[in-house]
Formats: C-alpha cells, sequence, structure tokens
C-alpha cells in the first residue's frame, strides 16, 4: 500500500490521538493538535482517502474517524517509531526482576508480574520449551512402600519432579539399580529422543522381576514425558477491567472468558512461535484484533516475544492489551524485561 507522506502523516496522527484521548478524531482537532500546513478541507479529503483504503473507520455515534484493525496494522509495520526505555524506567524494572531469584519458574513468574506493572495490561509468560535440552541426571527416590519421587536434571538447568506409583514390593536397593541404569544410558540423550522403547531398553539386564521392571521403567518414561509440558503464566486480568475499551458487561466477559482458558491461550502462543521459527523472523510478533484466532480478543492486540534459557532452549513472554494501546512504548517495555530475563536465565544456567 503506497501513501503519500502527508496521509502517513494524518493517519499516524490519527492513531496517536486516538490512542491518548479514546475519543473519534476529526479534521479540526488534528489542526489544533498536529501542526498541519493545510485546510480542514484538505484534511477531510486526505481522512475521506484513508477511509476509502479501509485504514480508518467512523463509528456509528461520531463525526470523527477511529483506526481500523487495517489503520493500525499499517501504523505497526510502516510508521511507528520504538521508543526506548528512560534510565529511570530500565532501573525500576532492574529492581523489580528480582536478581536473588534461583528457579526458572519463579523468574518466569517474576518477570510476568513485573511487565504487567509496567504496561498496565495483561502480561503472559511460557514456559521453556524443553524438549531440545537434554537429560543431566535422573534419580528416583523411594518415598513410602508403593510411591516414588522422580527427579530429573536438564541441561537448561531445569529440575522438575513427578510422585510416581511404584509396586510395593520393590526396595530401596532396587529402585537405586534401576535409577542408575535410566540414568547411566540416557544421560546426554534430548527429552524429544526419549521414547518408551528407549527408557525400557536402558533398564534391561537390572535385576528386577520383569512385570515390576516394566512398570517403574513405564512411570520414569511418563516424568520425563512431562518435563516438556508447556505452563502458562498470567497476571494482571483485572487491569483491563479499569480500561474504558473494555467497560461493556459483554466486551469484558468474553475477554475474560478466553483469558480463564490457559489452554487455549497457550496453544495459540505455540503456533504464533511455530509461525516465527519458520518464517525465521526473530522479532515480536503482533497481532491485532481480527488476526487474532481466538474468541473474545477481537478488541485487543496480543505482541509477544522469544526469551531465551539456552541457544536451544526458549519461552514466550508478552502483552494483551487494548488495540488503543501506545505500542511503540509496550513493545519497549516488552523489548526490556526479556533483555533482562535472558541476563537471569544465563546466570542460572551457569549455577
Amino acid at each position: 500500500m503506497q501513501l503519500d507522506n502527508r496521509k502517513k502523516e494524518v493517519l499516524h496522527a490519527i492513531v496517536d490521538d486516538y490512542v491518548s484521548t479514546n475519543e473519534p478524531v476529526g479534521s479540526k482537532s488534528l489542526i489544533e493538535r498536529h501542526s498541519f500546513q493545510v485546510s480542514s478541507a484538505t484534511l477531510r479529503n486526505d481522512m475521506a482517502e484513508l477511509e476509502h483504503l479501509g485504514l480508518i473507520e467512523k463509528p456509528h455515534t461520531s463525526a470523527g474517524r477511529i483506526p481500523s484493525d487495517k489503520g493500525y496494522r499499517e501504523y505497526v509495520n510502516s510508521l511507528m517509531t520504538i521508543e526506548e526505555l528512560s534510565p529511570k524506567e530500565q532501573l525500576e524494572i532492574e529492581k523489580r526482576i528480582d536478581s536473588s531469584v534461583n528457579e526458572v519458574t519463579d523468574l518466569i513468574k517474576n518477570a510476568t508480574h513485573t511487565l504487567s506493572e509496567t504496561t498496565g495490561f495483561v502480561s503472559l509468560a511460557m514456559s521453556p520449551r524443553l524438549k531440545k535440552s537434554f537429560l543431566k541426571q535422573l534419580k528416583i527416590l523411594m518415598i513410602e512402600p508403593g510411591k516414588a519421587l522422580v527427579v530429573m536434571v536438564l541441561s537448561a538447568g531445569v529440575v522438575k519432579d513427578k510422585v510416581v506409583r511404584i509396586p510395593n514390593f520393590l526396595n530401596d536397593e532396587q529402585i537405586m539399580k534401576i535409577s542408575g541404569a535410566i540414568e547411566k544410558n540416557l544421560t546426554g540423550k534430548p527429552l524429544d529422543e526419549i521414547t518408551l522403547v528407549t527408557v525400557e531398553s536402558a533398564g534391561k539386564g537390572t535385576e528386577v522381576p520383569e512385570p515390576l521392571l516394566k512398570q517403574v521403567l513405564y512411570e520414569a518414561y511418563a516424568a520425563i514425558k512431562q518435563a516438556d509440558e508447556l505452563n502458562i503464566y498470567l497476571e494482571g486480568e483485572h487491569r483491563m477491567l479499569n480500561l474504558p475499551d473494555f467497560s461493556s458487561l459483554g466486551r469484558a466477559r468474553d475477554l475474560l472468558g478466553t483469558l480463564s482458558d490457559s489452554g487455549m491461550v497457550a496453544g495459540y502462543i505455540n503456533e504464533m512461535e511455530n509461525v516465527r521459527e519458520h518464517s525465521g523472523d526473530d522479532s515480536f510478533m503482533i497481532r491485532i484484533g481480527q488476526e487474532i484466532a481466538l474468541e473474545g480478543l477481537d478488541d485487543c492486540s496480543f505482541i509477544t516475544a522469544t526469551y531465551n534459557l539456552t541457544d536451544s532452549v526458549s519461552g514466550n513472554i508478552g502483552v494483551i492489551g487494548p488495540k488503543r494501546m501506545l505500542y511503540s512504548k509496550v513493545i519497549s517495555q516488552i523489548d526490556f524485561v526479556k533483555k533482562k530475563l535472558n541476563k537471569e536465565m544465563q546466570r542460572l544456567t551457569e549455577i
């Protein structure tokens, strides 16, 4: 789409004014707020052309115009300039993301809470995708007869554990033998290459009756597979209810209904990440209004970035806010939180 410079400036001004006022924008207010050296009639012609192109639209109750989804997309893709956070804003985020945290999950939750407080919107993060990490240690510890704890240490510096059921007849020594055999044969193997067959092969030769051995090996396999389950962390859903964009009961109900289904949101983020990986794009993923394939988010924009636990293990962090958001600011805030998170993740993997 080719716009001349003045139409670009008009669209930019309409987006900026609507974001700041939540009021439809007319030609008169554009002249009052901006230094356009043309008449109100000329601006009206420009606005009519922008409306014809589908970049702005007229609400039913006003003579002014507001950006359409297509207009916001043009603004984000071509007109927006990312503004850098001030040293004071950077310091505030640095302080809020606690560097004394020594667990990956706690660090992600901390960063998610910080991002919600900083932007004033819903923030969310996906746990790292661990399928490319490899097994460093695996221990099966007897808790009581019939119950054991499988503890796994992964290359990404993540510790996972799961309580499993085991045959009542097994003793500590037998469990240790099974645990040692699995660890010896599977250490260094990526999670996505570990199958039930490889776990059963790893346990062969252990001096434990086969029916009992098979049950323990299956439980160990299930624990390893569960280690790669994706978790989603959301913060600040209540903040959206304070925005005029969601003052109507219907909009608020639809939004909160979707956000309450964390599995659906996690699946959508995973799809977005797969698109990003295949495109080779390392920047932000931005979905606006009807571009978001989730019910209840038609009035929202969804922005995510990728954080890295290691070179091959990553997750996502981002924001869901109104379409009427200050994109340049929000993207800067997400970017700075992501960089701080990357730095802290690197610290944890070196501990």
